[in-house]
């Protein structure tokens, strides 16, 4: 049986949250996301699905199409059952960090590639 995991939100790395947001707000037409401040902003479509924008300090934007500072973003997916999808995560090839900042809730991850992504409680 395949592990139903949903997209939820794309989570993109910058210099300045409430700029990049208001950026993409324009382009899309997504609402601001409720829980925004300094450090991070969102916007949401209709059906929940939100772009996230962190900071990071130190940030270097990436180069496109040269790789000498790679594009940076994770995936956030909604699981039933944060312990099964754990178990399958790892089968498949996952890597688990040990840095968990709020494993009860939701668990990071990267993916065989090194990138991360983050598995939440639905």
């Amino acid at each position: 049986m395949p592990l139903r995991m949903t997209l939820t939100a794309v989570t993109l790395d910058c210099a300045d949250p409430r700029e990049l947001a208001a950026f993409y707000q324009r382009v899309t037409g997504y609402e601001p996301h409720p829980k925004s401040h300094a450090d991070f902003a969102g916007i949401t479509r209709e059906d929940g699905f939100t772009i996230g924008f962190q900071r990071v300090d130190d940030y270097r934007a990436p180069h496109w199409p040269d790789q000498t500072v790679p594009q940076r973003l994770h995936f956030d997916f909604d699981v039933d059952d944060l312990d099964e999808a754990e178990a399958l995560l790892l089968k498949w090839g996952a890597a688990k960090p040990a840095h968990q900042p709020h494993e009860k809730r939701s668990r990071v991850f990267t993916d065989p590639a090194g990138h991360p992504f983050c598995v939440t409680a639905r």
